[in-house]
């Protein structure tokens, strides 16, 4: 069996993804409800009891408020770097000793049938990371919350089978937008998140022959558009020469229902 996963949810309102192989079931953030998370796993055809463990990106509560809650509820483990423990263990509740784990940052785990590396980026958070996902040849990275792509996260990335990947603003929705100058000028900045543009400038250098898939992950509610996100990546990468749905697929991701479970191949 390859890798198979599915985007929960994704956006500033709650982000969750699962990623499975044979032996290994993982979820990478849980910042919903409990019982969001729940009606997800419902939705996407996902037992919740067969989860081996847990990742942690950073603290933020759009990617840890159900943290807790689900880890209680189906005892599993979590794994996060030491400075995201710190700035999240007021928040998301008491866990056993056993429940607790370290996966540092710019590290490999190998779990099971499956190796995941993590890699920093650029957010205002303790020690942001994200993760690429490697069994059997196949590889999936993502890659949210991040103020610009650097070189060595385009390395990391490249070649994946499928990326989820930030597209989170359309920079004049944003200029133009209802949000205060502090909080314009803090998702602008190099350690906010990344637009509509700078998404489709990174996946230039980041897309590789075995790229089937790219979801836009992490769209604002309030300065982005699934249809605009789509159709300014879409654009730019067709100009750039590469092949839009004659082999390579550009998809939405939503804050409220999960993708259709997708089996790498």
């Amino acid at each position: 069996m390859t890798l198979r996963f599915s985007v929960l949810a994704s956006g500033s309102s709650g982000n969750a993804f699962y990623i499975a192989t044979e032996k290994e079931k993982i979820l990478v953030d849980a910042g919903l409800s409990g019982k969001q998370l729940d009606r997800l796993f419902q939705e996407a055809n996902l037992d919740p009891t067969v989860i081996t463990k847990i990742l942690v990106t950073h603290e933020h509560s759009d990617h840890v408020k159900g943290l807790g809650i689900i880890a209680r509820k189906y005892n599993l483990p979590i794994y996060a770097n030491e400075k995201t423990w710190k700035a999240m263990e007021g928040s998301i509740g008491k866990l056993t000793v056993d429940q607790k784990f370290e996966f540092g940052c710019e590290k490999v785990k190998t779990f099971g049938d499956m190796d995941i590396e993590s890699f920093g980026v650029s957010h205002d958070a303790a020690e942001p990371m994200f993760y690429t996902f490697h069994h059997e040849g196949k590889k999936v990275a993502l890659v949210t919350d991040l103020g610009y792509v650097s070189e060595r996260i385009k390395k990391t990335v490249e070649q994946a089978d499928a990326l989820i990947f930030e597209a989170n603003h359309d920079v004049s929705m944003l200029q133009m937008g209802r949000y205060p100058w502090n909080v314009k000028r803090r998702i602008l900045g190099d350690y906010g998140h990344v637009s509509n543009d700078d998404c489709a400038l990174a996946l230039e250098d980041i897309i590789g022959h075995n790229t089937k898939r790219i979801y836009l992950a992490h769209l604002s509610q309030d300065n982005n558009m699934k249809e605009l996100a789509r159709m300014s990546v879409e654009n730019h990468l067709r100009t750039a020469g590469f092949p839009i749905d004659q082999g390579l697929e550009i998809l939405d991701t939503d804050p409220n229902s999960p993708t259709s479970l997708y089996q790498v191949v």
